[in-house]
């Protein structure tokens, strides 16, 4: 019986995400590639702003920089997360 409400508790906690929380550095990596993001995603919608005033190719340069920004920013935040899912805890 003792054993049954273990599992049972086990499997509640882990479905309300109590269980294998984050660490620390974990948590601080994650932190950090919400950041990278944020940062790409503001540096690329100010790029296209930028883009909005000028005419071609110009303006379509600055589109595909933006879109580079974006795709490295993503990338970049990507490979930060999995190098933290990969630290000990």
């Amino acid at each position: 019986m003792n054993k049954t409400i273990t599992t049972i508790a086990a499997a509640v906690l882990a479905a309300a995400g109590l269980v294998g929380c984050d660490s620390p550095a974990e948590e601080r990596a994650e932190e950090q590639a919400d950041m990278i993001e944020d940062n790409a995603e503001a540096t690329a919608d100010a790029l296209e702003e930028r883009a909005d005033t000028l005419d071609d190719p110009a303006a379509q340069n600055l589109e595909n920089q933006a879109e580079a920004v974006r795709e490295t920013g993503e990338l970049e935040a990507e490979n930060l997360e999995e190098q933290a899912e990969n630290l000990p805890q």
